[in-house]
This record gives C-alpha cells, structure tokens and sequence, in this order.
C-alpha cells in the first residue's frame, strides 16, 4: 500500500530535493541491496519525474536554523529548508511530525496517515 500512494505522489509531479536522492541511494544499496544499476535507474526515473532542488549554501544555513528552532535531525531539516526555498506549500514526510507549520507556510503531510 505504501508503494502505490508512493508511487501516486510522484506520478503527481512536484520538487524533490538532491537530500531525498541521496537518501534513497544510500537505502537503495544498503537496505534493499539494489544494484548500482538499478539505483542509476530509480534515481533517474525520479529526476525525469520531479524537478530537483540543488543543495545550496543558503539551503545549508536555512536548514541548520530550521534543525535548531524545530529540533528536527539536520538531513530531515536540510529537506524541510529544500522545499522552503523552492516555495513549497506542501511537504510529504512521513519522518517529519504530520501537520507542522515551518514559517507559517509550509505544511508537513505523512502521506500514509488515514484521511479522516
């Protein structure tokens, strides 16, 4: 189930961060021992799908400020500072508390949460 709404996001279009393509490479190869074939094609299946977000300097220091003032892990806080700057209004984490406001206008959704 968790694919499918996954997958359905995605298909969706919308922003990821380089964060997230890393993240999932390194789950890719270590967790579900992929091949670095097959990690080349996840991740290029993704960046054809979604508009990748450079890490930059600015998104660097707004994410330790973030990680500081929301005590979130630094990597959750760089993806969070990820999709600030690139205007989001909506960011789906499932690692991240469902339903935070950062700055007043970013939402964080869990897309596996029930719809109620």
């Amino acid at each position: 189930m968790k694919a499918e709404r996954a997958e359905a996001l995605v298909t969706e279009g919308g922003v990821i961060s380089v964060q997230i393509l890393n993240e999932m490479a390194n789950v890719a190869r270590r967790k579900e021992q992929l091949g670095w074939g097959e990690v080349h094609a996840l991740l290029g299946a993704l960046r054809d799908l979604l508009k990748v977000r450079a890490l930059t300097l600015a998104v660097h220091e707004t994410g330790l400020a973030v990680a500081e003032r929301r005590a979130l892990p630094i990597y959750d806080a760089l993806i969070v500072a990820s999709a600030l700057d690139a205007g989001c209004e909506t960011l789906w984490s499932e690692d991240v508390q469902h339903g935070l406001l950062v700055e007043g206008r970013l939402c964080i959704q869990d897309p596996f949460q029930p719809v109620s």
